[in-house]
């Protein structure tokens, strides 16, 4: 029995649906839909303007007229009758761990005084690559988690992240981007996790159970068809159809809700064929909730309420909105209240919209709010936060292993590994190019360096970054390191460039480290908002690699990217090219390991890197006519200069054959693949080892190559481990032309190897049987058996 002065939604003995109830039930209309509303306090965007000098700095986003809208409404008046959400309280303004604790208690309180049943709100923040605020560790950005085929790790970095943001006071995080690459122009494929939607589901689902084994809620972005858009452009249009929608984009978030738990997931901000995702009923109620069982809440991407309106011009203002997007499934609007206002009571009371849409709403963030404690009797906002060292070493050594496994080795070339035994001794070293002194080039658009730090210029990184350089002069400690970066990541500015070219022509050898910078809404080359008109590298930087290459010294290519840039021009006249995508602030000194020789390069690419800068898109999932089975169709070149899963090595690995298990299954069935890998070489190392589905005929268009399995292997010199994948027959389903999800009967080849080009493996498989529909109850995941083999052969 409850405590006399315990509220009856306070008793913990009672579910938390039943709780939520009793609340929802004592509130009036007023109260439940203020739980919908949100206020972001500290969002100084708006306030700054666009400086002369524009490569480091942050530019304000666009849409101003909707930034005024939230941002003019105190706090208090914003949570008169309660609020749902606390947007970015440590996350918008450099705070120290003191400064940002204070901060939370401050505007809990602010809330509670306003909330008649003393309901807190929900603080959420921005994740991605490690807790967005002031001195917090930063990760490799999420393109470096595809790279280390390593959902493992990926969910222990998650684990760290939210235990920071629970010490913080934080209940959800704005990650993962579940998204999946289409077009490599667009300028948030640094956020993404890569190009096919098994490896993003797999690693992304990591990610979501790492943050909520914290306590941490987890959300997924963007729903859906965001990376689809036109021309990779920013919110543009998305054209896909239904098939591509169901088979490519969902899958991810499907997955990491069926096998995570996931408890978020925001809408998108683009339309689909039309209709805006955040409009689309079928989107978030039929299909998320009806189909797919999704008991969490959803939130509106910042501004997507408005935007609906303002931007797509769906309703006529922004109570229309507001009620499109409550119909539709939207819970929550964030990063302020301007849809879900006192517009909908209007609505509500001249019945043009019903009060159980908005209690349906209410109920389920109520829910999320029981579950994390908020309206338990003892909860204080006090007690909500607790001291935490937010760049832990145990934070900087996780950092640093994920740097490492992300590098991805292209091409060892003449150069590489730059130290051993049968290499010369390095005399002097050139180090050049705009990545090479800027630590910040190791950093995606949602850390908070560059994403908050530029307004504030006065202030420092507020965690120790080493570049590049420093990192380089660090690990070739006998080398005379001589430096000049020749150019900006930006611009047209080719003054550096001669003298560039003397360092290097005077050196033995010339590492030159080029790619991003990244930033927002027009001031990064990579970032929200900084899509590329296409794949050359940024500013004058292949102009200053040719020169370099001209003067005759050896060059080895160090790209840092948050998207793959076309490379085929420099292939032949490079020394060594090594890929890294934006590896955080340990990635100075992974890349150098890379490059000495002390670190094993074992990272693959979760996207192609292009052999040209246009013939978008150039993802490997293609059917016959898009890949290059239609040569001479076109005079497009399909074949990239490295393709998805590629990564080189200091050492060698054979692949055996592929062992089935039957060679015959029923539509229903099972059957398990095992494929033997050995190092072949002298040290120990990683090797990927990829499964790919190839449909021999379907009733549709299918990718000729799908990854179905994969798993990251150590090995010493000479040892082997037999690889096992135990594949259901529902691996095998897709979308048919009535658009139902169906295995059917068929042959299907199984391709085994360490790259979507490379697969030595095979085997066939015939499936027998009546074609069966499956839904959200089918198989989703490849599981994985590793089982070491003996030096006589045997297991």
């Amino acid at each position: 029995m409850a405590a006399p002065d315990v509220r009856p939604w306070q008793n913990t003995a009672l579910a938390a649906e039943e709780r939520a109830g009793l609340l929802l039930d004592e509130m009036t209309l007023p109260e439940k839909l203020a739980q919908l509303g949100s206020r972001w306090i500290g969002n100084d965007m708006a306030e700054h303007d666009r400086p002369a000098e524009a490569e480091e700095t942050l530019n304000v986003a666009p849409m101003q007229d909707v930034f005024a809208q939230g941002g003019a409404v105190s706090l208090e008046d914003a949570s008169r009758h309660g609020l749902g959400h606390l947007t970015r309280v440590w996350g918008s303004v450099p705070l120290t761990v003191e400064q940002g604790a204070a901060e939370v208690v401050r505007q809990h309180k602010v809330v509670l005084a306003g909330s008649r049943l003393g309901v807190p709100a929900l603080v959420h923040e921005e994740c991605l690559t490690g807790f967005t605020t002031y001195g917090a560790t930063v990760y490799p950005t999420a393109l470096a988690w595809g790279a280390t085929f390593d959902p493992e790790l990926v969910e222990r970095m998650a684990g760290a992240i939210g235990r920071d943001l629970a010490a913080a006071g934080v209940h959800q995080g704005l990650s993962p981007v579940l998204d999946v690459v289409r077009d490599y122009r667009w300028g948030r494929v640094e956020e993404t996790i890569g190009e096919d939607p098994y490896l993003v589901a797999m690693v992304g689902s990591a990610y979501v159970r790492g943050l909520q084994s914290a306590g941490v809620i987890a959300t997924l972005k963007h729903f859906a068809g965001y990376s689809a858009s036109r021309a990779g452009r920013n919110h543009g249009p998305v054209s896909i159809g239904r098939r591509e929608l169901l088979d490519i984009v969902l899958p991810t978030f499907e997955t990491a809700i069926a096998t995570a738990g996931a408890g978020s997931v925001m809408t998108s901000y683009s339309d689909l064929d039309g209709l805006p995702a955040g409009a689309d009923p079928w989107l978030f109620t039929q299909l998320l909730r009806e189909e797919w069982g999704f008991d969490g809440t959803v939130v509106s991407d910042y501004w997507a309420v408005p935007f609906l309106a303002t931007m797509h011009k769906v309703a006529a203002d922004t109570d229309a909105a507001g009620a499109l997007a409550l119909t539709a499934g939207t819970d929550v609007e964030l990063p302020d209240t301007i849809g879900f206002g006192e517009g909908l009571l209007e609505l509500v009371e001249s019945g043009e919209l019903s009060e159980e849409l908005i209690d349906r709403a209410a109920r389920r963030l109520l829910v999320q709010k029981v579950r994390l404690g908020l309206l338990d009797a003892d909860w204080t906002p006090e007690t909500s936060v607790k001291p935490v060292d937010l760049d832990s070493p145990a934070n900087r050594e996780l950092a640093r292993e994920i740097a490492e496994r992300s590098v991805v080795l292209l091409d060892a070339g003449t150069a590489l590994p730059l130290l051993g035994e049968d290499r010369p001794a390095l005399g002097r070293v050139a180090v050049v190019g705009p990545c090479a002194a800027n630590p910040k080039t190791f950093m995606g658009c949602y850390a908070f360096p560059n994403h908050v730090l530029p307004r504030y210029p006065d202030r420092d990184l507020g965690i120790d970054v080493p570049s590049a350089l420093d990192a380089l002069r660090n690990e070739l400690d006998s080398a005379e390191i001589v430096h000049e970066a020749g150019c900006s990541v930006l611009g047209h500015d080719r003054s550096g460039i001669a003298a560039a070219v003397e360092a290097a022509r005077g050196a033995d050898l010339c590492v030159a480290y080029v790619g991003d910078l990244s930033g927002l809404f027009g001031h990064g080359s990579s970032g929200e908002g900084c899509d590329a008109e296409d794949l050359r590298l940024p500013g004058v930087q292949a102009e200053l690699l040719n020169a370099l290459f001209d003067t005759g010294t050896p060059v080895v290519v160090v790209v840092v990217s948050g998207r793959p840039y076309a490379l085929g021009e420099f292939a032949d006249r490079a020394a060594g090219m090594v890929q890294a995508f934006m590896p955080g602030q340990e990635g100075g000194a992974a890349i150098a390991g890379v490059l000495s020789g002390r670190v094993m390069p074992g990272g693959k690419l979760p996207v192609q890197i292009p052999q040209h800068i246009g013939g978008q898109p150039g993802t490997y999932l293609q059917p016959a006519l898009g890949s290059v089975e239609s040569a001479g169709i076109s005079g497009l070149e399909t074949v990239p200069l490295f393709p998805f899963g590629f990564g080189a090595s200091y050492t060698s690995f054979e692949i055996g054959e592929l062992r089935l298990s039957a060679t015959e299954i029923p539509t229903d069935g099972e059957v398990t693949a095992t494929v033997r890998v050995r190092n072949t070489g002298q040290r120990a190392g990683d090797e990927v080892v990829q499964l790919y589905l190839h449909d021999v005929v379907a009733q549709v268009a299918r990718p000729l190559k799908l990854l179905i399995g994969f798993a990251r292997v150590s090995l010493e010199p000479g040892a082997a481990v037999d690889v096992t994948f135990r594949v259901d027959a529902d691996r095998t389903a897709y979308t048919g032309p009535d658009l139902r999800r169906i295995v059917e009967a068929g042959d299907i080849e199984l391709l085994a190897g360490n790259s979507s080009i490379d697969l030595p493996a095979r085997g066939t498989v015939r499936l027998t049987g009546p074609t069966r529909v499956v839904g959200h109850d089918r198989t989703m995941v490849t599981p994985v058996g590793l089982a070491p083999v003996s030096a006589a052969g045997g297991e």
